[in-house]
């Protein structure tokens, strides 16, 4: 089988490997769609562990099964999450699945034309794909799933101003979420073409982030905002965002800066105006449930977000696609086409 190995974004090695053969507790899944993810492309968050097969966002067949796997078969469409809690730990007690330590093993990436998933992953990570979810679609349900955490762990709720900074996959489907909510929308982005499709898929007031947000956003809003997410890692976002926020309100950290920027945080004025700042990092089992609903039930429609669909011999040309930014939105790889 092929599979594309990542040294770093300009050294993605399309390599032809023997295809593994499932164990007794094992699957075998043929990948048909597999997003690329704006974290993938993030070269300190993924350099330590190079070379390796990224691609966690998948819609894939199962092709083969070993001798114990009774819950799934050959020709079933599933999502896989790309990692799972144990569900037993303190940490799975009290919510925060994402930080669990206790189960290792990871979904081998997706950027490839097989993938064999460990027994931890079929108990705990698989799910069947509904009918009227297509694979496309479901290269959505994680990053969709970490939007939802994002604003539950926020406490979006009707009436409730909220301004999205950066306008990539993740700030537009924020926004195409909020709106289900009944929120009043504020988007802001450096690139005009973004802000048209924040402005189309729901967003009652764009703002060019090249300008001084704070001051659009009283003039056109009538106050700051009482949620941000943060969706860029520019040091100028975290800044804006800062200036942006209403008495009482919510910062969520979406994104971040490298480990190597120094943030400072205007910890005094946020004291007396008790604000929050909050951070989300990845999702929990029933946040990627949820998500599931929601593009089930066409309650967020995400077919309007895939700007391109490349075969897997052209996955360099979508690494630079997602970090350039600005002609797409979501690339998809297709491993068998």
């Amino acid at each position: 089988m092929k599979a594309a190995y990542w040294y770093n974004n300009k050294d993605i090695r399309i390599k032809e490997i023997s295809t593994p053969k499932p164990k007794n507790k094992e699957m075998l899944v043929k990948v048909i769609s597999c997003g690329i993810c704006g974290s993938d492309i993030v070269e300190w968050y993924r350099l330590p562990r190079a070379p390796l097969i990224q691609g966690h966002e998948i819609g894939a067949e199962v092709f083969a099964v070993g001798k114990s796997i009774k819950k799934y078969k050959p020709g079933d469409r599933v999502f896989i999450a790309p990692k799972v809690p144990c569900m037993k730990c303190y940490y799975c007690k009290n919510g925060h699945y994402p930080q669990c330590s206790e189960v290792k093993e990871r979904l081998p990436g997706g950027f490839a034309e097989f993938i064999l998933v460990p027994e931890i992953l079929i108990e705990k990570g698989t799910y069947l794909l509904p009918e009227n979810i297509t694979f496309d679609q479901s290269t959505f349900i994680e990053p969709l799933a970490c939007v939802v955490r994002a604003q539950r762990l926020a406490g979006v709720k009707k009436g409730q101003s909220l301004l999205v900074i950066g306008c990539g996959m993740s700030g537009l489907l924020n926004i195409k979420l909020a709106r289900t909510k009944g929120c009043k929308i504020i988007a802001a982005d450096i690139n005009k073409t973004k802000l048209d499709l924040a402005s189309k898929m729901g967003a009652d007031i764009t703002i060019n982030a090249a300008d001084n947000i704070s001051r659009h956003l009283i003039k056109e809003n009538g106050k700051k905002a009482d949620v941000i997410l943060l969706c860029a890692s520019a040091d100028s976002a975290l800044e804006q965002a800062w200036l942006c926020v209403d008495k009482g309100g919510v910062i969520v950290l979406f994104a971040v800066p490298g480990p190597d920027k120094k943030v400072v945080v205007p910890i005094n004025d946020f004291w007396m105006k008790e604000i929050a700042i909050l951070t989300s990092y990845y999702c929990g089992p029933p946040d990627i449930m949820e998500a599931m609903k929601l593009i089930e039930w066409h309650h967020v429609t995400v077919d309007d977000l895939i700007t391109h669909r490349l075969p897997l011999k052209d996955v360099v040309k979508g690494f630079q696609l997602v970090a350039d930014g600005r002609k797409s939105i979501k690339v998809i790889i297709k491993p068998h086409k």
